[in-house]
C-alpha cells in the first residue's frame, strides 16, 4: 500500500515550501520525495475531512494561515503584523481553524469558509506570568487543538500554562481554566489518551512528560505523574519536541532534539501511569517532529537540521521502534502529516 505523506518546512537554506513523500507500506521505504506548492517556510500543515490543505505562513513580513484547494492551488492568506503561526489544527464539527503564534503569545481563530478559505474570527493574547527559564521572557502559545469533548486545549511555553477554553459556533474563545505547571516546564504540546480522560504534556524546557487527569464536566487538567525522557547522566542542551499516542493507547512516543532520540513508553491500562522502554537514536540532528502512519505500522522522524527522515517499523506487541531506512532527504522539514 502506498500512503502520502505532507512534510512542513523552514525555508532559510533549501527548502521552497510544503513537500508530499509517499511510504509503500509492502516494502518499508519512503520514496519519490516532491514539492507540493512554494510557500516561505510552513513549519506546520494539516488537511481537513474535504481535503483543503492549511498552512503557516509569512508573507511581506506579517505572519498568519494560507488555505489550499485539495490539488494546491491557492485559495487565501491571512495575515497580520509579526512573526507567523507554529501550528495549526483544524475543528470540523465549527469549521474553525486554530492556530499558536509562539513569537506574541497569541491563540488565533479562523472561520473556514464553504469555499475553503479562511477569515479571522478571534484572537487571544495570555498575560499570565512568566516561569523562572531564559526562553520564558513573555508568553510563548505552541499548541492549539481540541480536546476530546471539543474544547480548545493552548499549551503556553513562557507561561508554563495549560488552557482551556470553550468555543462559539462562530469561533468565540472564553477561557474556562488553567493548569499550572511546574516552574520551567515549558509546555510545548499535548497528547490524548483514547479514552479521553488522560492527556500527556511534553515539557520542552525540562524535557519531561506529564501525564494529566482530564475532567470533561470543568475542562480542568490534574497532574498524576511526570517522567524525563532522558538519561539520567545525559547532560547537554535538550529540548522536547513532538509527542504521539498509539491509536490503541498502549504506548507513548516523544522526540528529544539535543540528545535526538525517541523516547518510547509504555502505558497502563487506564492510561494513568507510563514507564519507558526504550530511548532510540533519530538517526540524525534535530527531530522537531514525528508521526505514525495510519496502521501504527510504521513511524517517520524529521531531523531538521540534517535534512533528513527516519522510517522505523514499530512493533505493536511491545511498542519498540527498530530503524528500516534513514538518510532519506528532506530538507529544513520540521513536520510529518500523514494523509488520511
Amino acid at each position: 500500500m502506498l500512503e502520502n505523506l505532507l512534510l512542513g518546512t523552514y525555508t532559510r537554506r533549501v527548502s521552497e515550501g510544503v513537500y508530499s513523500i509517499t511510504l509503500d507500506t509492502e516494502k518499508g521505504e519512503l520514496q519519490n520525495l516532491a514539492l507540493a506548492t512554494k510557500e516561505d517556510s510552513p513549519t506546520y500543515v494539516t488537511r481537513s475531512q474535504a481535503k483543503r490543505v492549511y498552512t503557516i505562513t509569512s508573507i511581506d513580513g506579517k505572519g498568519g494561515a494560507s488555505a489550499y484547494t485539495p490539488e494546491f492551488e491557492f485559495l487565501n492568506a491571512v495575515t497580520e503584523e509579526g512573526a507567523p503561526l507554529c501550528y495549526v489544527a483544524v475543528d470540523e464539527t465549527r469549521q474553525l481553524l486554530y492556530g499558536a503564534n509562539y513569537h506574541k503569545g497569541e491563540v488565533n481563530v479562523y472561520r473556514i469558509l464553504e469555499n475553503g478559505s479562511i477569515e479571522a474570527s478571534d484572537s487571544v493574547y495570555h498575560v499570565e506570568a512568566t516561569g523562572p527559564h531564559a526562553n520564558q521572557d513573555k508568553p510563548h502559545v505552541h499548541y492549539t487543538d481540541l480536546t476530546p469533548d471539543n474544547r480548545l486545549a493552548v499549551c503556553d511555553l513562557g507561561t508554563d500554562g495549560v488552557y482551556t477554553y470553550d468555543v462559539s459556533e462562530d469561533g468565540k474563545l472564553t477561557k474556562v481554566a488553567i493548569y499550572q505547571a511546574e516552574p520551567g516546564t515549558g509546555p510545548r504540546h499535548l497528547a490524548f489518551h483514547p479514552n479521553g480522560k488522560i492527556a500527556y504534556l511534553f515539557g520542552e524546557l525540562d524535557s519531561t512528560v506529564t501525564v494529566l487527569a482530564y475532567d470533561a464536566t470543568n475542562g480542568t487538567f490534574t497532574k498524576l505523574q511526570k517522567l524525563s525522557t532522558l538519561p539520567e547522566d545525559f547532560a547537554e542542551f535538550n529540548g522536547g519536541a513532538a509527542i504521539r499516542v498509539s491509536t490503541d493507547g498502549r504506548f507513548l512516543y516523544a522526540s528529544n532534539r539535543g540528545h535526538n532520540s525517541i523516547a518510547v513508553y509504555e502505558i497502563n491500562e487506564e492510561g494513568q501511569e507510563i514507564s519507558l522502554i526504550q530511548l532510540i537514536s533519530t538517526e540524525g540532528d534535530f527531530p522537531r517532529d514525528f508521526n505514525l502512519n495510519p496502521s501504527n505500522e510504521f513511524l517517520v522522524c524529521a531531523n531538521q537540521n540534517t535534512d533528513n527522515l527516519t522510517l522505523y517499523r514499530r512493533n505493536a506487541k511491545n511498542g519498540k521502534l527498530e530503524m528500516i531506512q534513514k538518510d532519506i532527504f528532506a530538507p529544513e522539514c520540521v513536520c510529518v502529516y500523514f494523509e488520511k
